[in-house]
Formats: C-alpha cells, sequence, structure tokens
C-alpha cells in the first residue's frame, strides 16, 4: 500500500478516504525473540519500544526467584525474561478468544495494552524480587503499605514519559490517555479507590469487556498468563517437572456471561487440569519458593540491606540522593537499584558498611543460619505465639541463647485465596451448551483432593551454628511444639530438627515484623 499511487487506487476502484484506515493495519515488521521457554515468538514494534528503555532492560539484573538462585544453581533467570514471556502470553489469550469469538469485538488496540500490560507487569520489583517487597521493605519502613504491583504502575508511568512514548502509542492507535488506565488497570486493579465497591470500578473499559481484566493478573481466580509463564520458567530453570500445559487452557478458552459480566471459562471437562495447575503451584513452594536454606538466605541478605541502607547513596531525579528504603519514592533512583547492590555492599571497602559486608561474607562462604525445625499450628495462634518463640529461652541447658540467636519464620501458604478453593471461582461450559456458564464443586470431581486450601507453619533457625547451641535450641523447641500440643518435631541426625511437611502456598508475597526477629512470610 505505500508504494500504490493515488491514480493506481482510483483504477482499483478504491476511494482516497479508505487509504487511512488500510495503511493503518499490519504494515511493521515483527520482531522475533528466541526464547528458551516459548521458542521463537513476535513482538509488536510497540512493545519492542517499551523493551528497549533503561526502565525495562533493569529487569535483566533482578534474579526472577531472589535467593533461591543460592540453592538451586540453574535458577539464573530474570525477571527481563519472564515479562517478556508474559507479554508473549497475554497476546496468544487474547488472540485466542478474539478468534474464536468475533462477537467479542476485541480491538487491535485491546490486544496491544493487554499485551503492553503484561510486558509490564513487574516493572516495579526491587532487588532480589519479593525478598525487597516482602522484607526489606516491611522492616525499614513499617509503616508503608507499599506493594510491587504500584510500583509498577509507577515505573509504567515514568518509562512512558522519560522516553516520550505518548506519541508513539498514538501512532500506534491506541487512545491517551484511556488506554494508559486501562494498561496500569490490568497491572494493579482499579486506580481509583473510592469506586472499590462499586458495580464496575474500572475506567479504562466498559463492563462488557470485563474479561479482558483476567489475563495479566486475575483478580478473580487466579488463572492468568502471569503463572504460566513462571510455572513454565521457574520448572525449568529449577529442574521440577511443570504438570500444567497452557497451551491446552488456550484451546479451550472462550468467554461467558455470569450475571452481567463477561468471564473467561473452559470446559468441564478441564476442571482435573486445572487442580494440577494449582498441584504445581504447591510443589513450586515446597520444593523450591519456600525452601528452608532459600528462605533463610533471604532473611540475611535483608538484614546486610537494613545494616546497609543508611550509608547507600543513590542519586535520582534533581540530583536529591536517595538511601535503599528511599529510593521506592523515585522512579529515577529506582531505576537504578537492581541485585548489584548485593556486589557494591561485598566488594566495598568503607567502614560503615562493614557489619552488612560480614554477613554477605557469611553467606558467599555458606556460613549460614541453621533450620532447627518447624510445626504446624492455627492461624489465629501465630500472633499469639511467635513473640513467645523469639524472646524464650532454652532450660536445663549450658547454651547462652537469647531471643537475638533466633530467627522464627512464621509462614502461611494457601492456594492463592486464603481457605478458599480458587476453582470455586472458575466458570466452565460444556460442549453441547458453550454459551452457558457453569460451576463445578469439588466433590464431583476427585475424592483425592484436598480438604483444606490453607495451612500454616512456624519455621525456627538459630544464628548461632555451633553444636552445643543447636542441640540447645532443638531440645527447647521439641518441649515448646509439645507444651503446645502442635506437631513435634522429629530430630535429625545431623543435630537439628525438621518435619516434612506437605505445603500448600499463598500469594507471592512476604511480611516481616520488625519489634523482633519473628518473619512472617507469605510467598504465592
Amino acid at each position: 500500500l505505500p508504494f500504490l499511487t493515488e491514480a493506481h487506487l482510483e483504477k482499483m476502484g478504491i476511494s482516497l478516504m479508505l487509504v487511512p484506515d488500510i495503511s493503518k493495519g499490519d504494515v511493521f515488521v515483527l520482531q522475533v525473540f528466541n526464547d528458551p521457554i516459548h521458542g521463537h515468538i513476535e513482538l509488536h514494534p510497540l512493545l519492542v519500544r517499551f523493551i528497549d528503555t533503561p526502565q525495562f532492560q533493569r529487569l535483566r539484573h533482578i534474579k526472577q526467584l531472589g535467593g533461591t538462585y543460592l540453592v538451586f544453581p540453574g535458577a539464573s533467570h530474570n525477571r527481563f525474561e519472564h515479562s517478556i514471556g508474559v507479554g508473549y502470553l497475554a497476546g496468544c489469550l487474547v488472540q485466542a478468544l478474539n478468534e474464536r469469538q468475533p462477537e467479542l469485538l476485541i480491538t487491535k488496540q485491546d490486544v496491544l495494552c493487554v499485551q503492553i500490560a503484561g510486558l509490564c507487569h513487574d516493572l516495579g520489583h526491587g532487588p532480589f524480587s519479593h525478598m525487597f517487597d516482602g522484607m526489606f521493605i516491611p522492616k525499614v519502613r513499617p509503616g508503608e503499605k507499599w506493594k510491587h504491583e504500584m510500583a509498577s504502575v509507577q515505573m509504567f508511568d515514568h518509562l512512558v514519559r522519560v522516553n516520550g512514548l505518548e506519541e508513539v502509542m498514538e501512532r500506534h492507535g491506541l487512545t491517551l490517555p484511556d488506554d494508559l488506565i486501562f494498561i496500569k488497570e490490568q497491572i494493579a486493579g482499579p486506580l481509583d479507590n473510592s469506586v472499590l465497591n462499586s458495580s464496575w470500578p474500572y475506567k479504562g473499559r466498559p463492563m462488557e469487556k470485563s474479561f479482558l481484566y483476567e489475563i495479566v493478573a486475575n483478580k478473580r481466580n487466579g488463572i492468568d498468563v502471569d503463572k504460566w509463564d513462571y510455572f513454565a520458567r521457574d520448572c525449568y530453570h529449577l529442574g521440577i517437572q511443570n504438570n500444567f500445559d497452557y497451551q491446552r487452557f488456550l484451546k479451550f478458552a472462550r468467554v461467558c456471561e455470569v450475571r452481567g459480566k463477561k468471564h473467561i471459562c473452559t470446559r468441564d471437562k478441564e476442571v482435573g487440569n486445572l487442580y494440577d495447575m494449582f498441584h504445581t503451584r504447591n510443589c513450586l513452594h515446597r520444593r523450591a519458593y519456600q525452601h528452608k536454606v532459600g528462605n533463610i538466605i533471604e532473611t540475611m541478605i535483608t538484614e546486610a540491606f537494613i545494616k546497609a541502607d543508611p550509608h547507600i547513596q543513590i542519586q535520582g531525579s534533581s540530583g536529591r540522593i536517595f538511601t535503599i528504603s528511599s529510593a521506592i519514592d523515585d522512579m529515577e533512583a529506582y531505576t537504578k537499584l537492581t541485585d548489584h547492590i548485593f556486589e557494591l555492599i561485598l566488594y566495598s571497602s568503607a567502614p560503615e558498611l562493614s557489619e552488612a559486608r560480614a554477613i554477605l561474607h557469611n553467606i558467599v562462604c555458606r556460613r549460614l543460619y541453621k533450620c532447627v525445625g518447624q510445626t504446624t499450628a492455627e492461624t489465629h495462634k501465630l500472633l499469639a505465639w511467635a513473640k513467645d518463640v523469639a524472646s524464650s529461652k532454652p532450660s536445663g541447658t549450658d547454651a547462652n541463647l537469647t531471643a537475638e540467636d533466633f530467627v522464627v519464620s512464621v509462614i502461611h501458604m494457601d492456594y492463592g485465596m486464603k481457605e478458599k478453593n480458587p476453582i470455586n471461582n472458575v466458570h466452565f461450559y460444556c460442549k453441547n451448551d458453550p454459551t452457558k456458564a457453569i460451576k463445578i464443586r469439588k466433590k464431583q470431581v476427585s475424592k483425592l483432593l484436598p480438604e483444606r486450601f490453607a495451612e500454616q507453619l512456624i519455621r525456627v533457625y538459630c544464628k548461632k551454628t555451633d553444636d552445643k547451641s543447636l542441640e540447645a535450641a532443638k531440645k527447647y523447641f521439641v518441649q515448646w511444639c509439645m507444651d503446645r500440643n502442635f506437631t513435634k518435631p522429629q530430630a535429625r541426625l545431623c543435630n537439628f530438627v525438621t518435619i516434612q511437611t506437605y505445603l500448600v502456598p499463598t500469594a507471592e508475597n512476604t511480611l516481616r515484623t520488625v519489634s523482633s526477629d519473628i518473619a512472617v512470610k507469605i510467598r504465592g
């Protein structure tokens, strides 16, 4: 079309007024990325413009699994490749729905916005991913209700502004500011808290396109392309089998109307595969994300960052100086904050960083805090006894142990919706009536499925690693569990205690208390 003159078009019977609409079509070159998980994938040039910015390239230097890489040698992948994968899968799902149901009136602008949201959903992650927003920030800024999703929205705004992408987005047919709002709503949910309780709290798209909000970050049941990518990618790098096939879900996904809103549904026969998806999530948490060594490494890194925080200077906007913890308030400074802060402290020579440097040196020399054991407990009891564990002293031993010698992690794990079964929020359709949405209860599927979908446990570490201290800590922990009718830890031959527990994971967040060495972990 760019080579056709007005005369050529008139001979073909094409009116000149139609040319702008036609020429705005797919006259562009897709860029190919060779991804180890999804193979050769093609991305729209507008997505590439987002990728080729310092704010997005920063994700190359943030480990997807944080400290887990220091336990699993293959887990060296970063937020960068995960984000590209999510952007690609977001496009796959929205285009599959469009091809299967053209009556949904999904536009090219919708597709682009969904892809951009998938691509940019993790822009706000800090050093070592969830360690930063789940452990470090809650300890240094305890009153701060800061989440990486909102940081992603702030970084997205910063990226668009400083790289002048508004004009580029408009050239590709997007409407601003509506499409900017739509992209950010997909990442972090409704942006206006005053309308959260209304029938439709979103502004980027009308209720008729409610299903578009279930692609990147599905708040309704947790089945979204973000999980699809990190299941496949994390399993690949961890060496763990992935039993969920997202390609099969793509084949059966369609939109059905439920009480005035349109939701993404799947075939009734796929209910077992969705339970397998959450089982895969369970396995990843049990074997990797909540690995006791990985958790304590992240605890030690957090301790080092806290000690180093006042002494690290990061230049932000207008030449202002920020620390590790205050960089989240300035996106220019936050752009410079990546995993490199670990090496910056480790290889420093400044006297004021000596304590932080010593902790990180212990990590690289594998002088880690030791796990004394873990036991299960009920949720309502957690706050009542967590501090009791950290502040109690073992009796009947010669070891000199104080509360400061213990790290106590209270871990909540579920299927992503606390005590609820997420499949209860999934709608299905039958082959003979694909327009009618139905629900399938657990008892209709199998009697072997979980009875409970949440579990809590307490995991205790000892900072002192000599045999005498570990033996004393072990004896006290066993007695403490017995006195409270908790599951009794079983002794190991290597002088610590542990219980092999099958765990049910929760959301990928981590909360750490400040008053003592109590660590409350929530990850998913």
